[in-house]
This record gives structure tokens, sequence and C-alpha cells, in this order.
């Protein structure tokens, strides 16, 4: 950990130095408020480089900072728990010949390796339910499109740089589309309503064509 920013009155922002740092911190956290060890602790929120912890009336900024001292943050890749989600997806996205060129890979090949790894959710935003992965084939990190779209298609498989993510609903975005599920990803009648929350391990099931 960086720095500790005060967020308000009733939040700590942790500043980490890299995003397996986020998520080994996080991990940390969930297991700590699991164990009520982090007590008044109302929220954990990872992000690329930060980690935001909200708490109510009955903690406060030095208690947490404190709380946050005591930790032992162990690297996510020891982690033997979390929930576990397949993904049934139909590859052939619109950028999926793109992707190859990229790569260097056959499209198949492509498809193979994406659909080969294990994900892990490392945090979520941009928009509800849309999850950033992170874990696959080193030889699958691509840029984004130099032009983004004005519409992607809901369900809508991509890459960008490290991360893969699924589009939720349809919406702009500019990243590289090579498949596409029908996995519910957002339902507000659901608890929670994201199917991938921060953790959560990923796995994608290629569809028959």
């Amino acid at each position: 950990m960086t720095r500790l920013l005060a967020a308000g009155h009733r939040g700590l922002l942790v500043e980490c130095d890299d995003l397996p740092e986020v998520m080994a911190l996080h991990r940390a956290l969930e297991e700590a408020r699991a164990g009520g060890a982090l007590p008044g602790v109302v929220d954990l929120v990872p992000a690329a480089r930060t980690v935001l912890v909200t708490f109510d009336e009955t903690a406060s900024h030095s208690r947490i900072a404190e709380a946050l001292a005591a930790l032992e943050v162990r690297p996510r890749d020891d982690d033997p728990t979390g929930r576990e989600v397949q993904v049934d997806v139909s590859y052939g996205g619109d950028d999926l010949d793109e992707v190859a060129r990229l790569s260097g890979l056959s499209v198949e090949e492509v498809v193979r390796r994406h659909a080969a790894a294990t994900y892990v959710v490392a945090f979520t935003g941009f928009a509800p339910g849309f999850a950033y992965l992170v874990g696959g084939d080193p030889a699958l990190v691509v840029p984004r499109r130099d032009t983004p779209r004005t519409r992607v298609p809901r369900g809508s498989v991509a890459l960008a740089g490290e991360f893969t993510g699924i589009y939720p609903q349809e919406g702009p975005g500019g990243w590289q589309l090579i498949g596409r599920t029908e996995a519910p990803l957002w339902d507000l009648d659901r608890e929670p309503p994201a199917l991938l929350a921060p953790g959560t391990r990923v796995r994608f099931a290629r569809l028959d064509p």
C-alpha cells in the first residue's frame, strides 16, 4: 500500500502500486470482514490501482487505517477459494480476424487460447455488470480499436490490453470483439444483480458453431 487518503467522512481510499496488489488487498479485506476483523466496514470497491473502503459511524479513518496496517496481504495466486462461473460463448466477433492478425495467431488458435484460460474478476465498472477479467493468455494482449464503436451488442466478449470483458448491455465501446454470450450479466431481480463480482473465477466454454 502506498498511500491512504480520506474519501469524505466515511471513506478511506487505499492507493496501490499495481493491479495484483489491489487484488491481493481486496481479498485480504474481504476475508477480514467475513471474520469480523473490520467492524463498521460497509463496502469494499476495488479499481485498477485503488481500493475504496467505506464505513459507518461506528468506525473512523484512524481505526480503519490501523486495521489495514495489521492485515496480512498475500499474492492472490495462492487463493484456492472463490466462486467460479462458466460463460458459454459463440466465438466469431467482428474483430476476431484483427485479433488474430495482431497476435500473429490463427483465428482457431485465438479461440482455443481464450477458452483455455481461467480468469479472475479484478474489478468492475464502466457499466453495471461490466467486469474486468485478468489471467488470460499473454499472446492475446491486444490494443483497443483505433476508432470506438457507437453501438456494441449486448453480450459481446471483448479484449483490450490485459483484460477480457463482456458488455452487459448495448452501448458504445472500443474493445476488440471476439464473440457473444447470452449469460445474464446484470439482473436487478437477482441478489446480487451482477453475475461477476471481484474475486470471481471465470471460465469461457466454446459453443459449437
